[in-house]
């Protein structure tokens, strides 16, 4: 990465030891329970992905995409859906799985309109949160790290499509996107 990278915040080890304690409390909190995990595209597919091996309890997983922030590196505050599920989630207990908690306006439309289609539950995974960033209050029940309101990139988190691929999370150099 050269000079883009301005410093790590969360390493490969840090990512796999939470994604393993979380896996546990998921596995004991739906024992018995005919789970869904939904990811949200494109940021949380290494979270997803890393989640699922980790569990033992039996799952199915889907899809949605939403966005909000277009090429930039804030939220517009406009939702779009651009790939919604292929299951019914009605009578379900459903599982988001998201890779950061940032303004949470997003996260919260998504939690609402999830809950108009008549789940058993839902609940919240998100791998990061950034508790100063938050415009609207959101009920998590899984956080894996709080982190400060700094743009991050890295397992999933991305800047302009690039970065997705790095298996730590770090903070991207302000020359890069234009930040101070």
């Amino acid at each position: 990465m050269g000079k883009d990278l301005e410093r790590i915040l969360v390493s490969e080890e840090e990512l796999r030891s939470k994604i393993k304690d979380i896996a546990g409390r998921i596995d004991e909190d739906y024992a018995g329970k005919d789970l869904l995990l939904v990811g949200v595209l494109k940021g949380a597919v290494m979270v997803m992905a890393d989640l699922a091996r980790a569990l033992h309890c039996p799952v199915q997983m889907d899809w949605m995409a939403v966005s909000s922030y277009g090429a930039g590196t804030k939220s517009s505050g406009v939702v779009r859906t651009l790939k919604d599920l292929d299951t019914d989630i009605a009578g379900r207990h459903v599982l988001v799985v998201e890779d950061i908690v940032d303004s949470g306006l997003t996260l919260s439309w998504l939690i609402r309109n999830l809950k108009s289609r008549g789940p058993a539950s839902v609940e919240i995974f998100a791998m990061l949160r950034k508790p100063d960033a938050l415009k609207t209050p959101i009920d998590v029940k899984y956080v894996g790290f709080d982190i400060p309101n700094e743009f991050v990139i890295g397992y999933g988190l991305d800047y302009a499509e690039r970065y997705r691929n790095l298996p730590f999370i770090g903070t991207l150099a302000p020359h890069v996107y234009g930040g101070k």
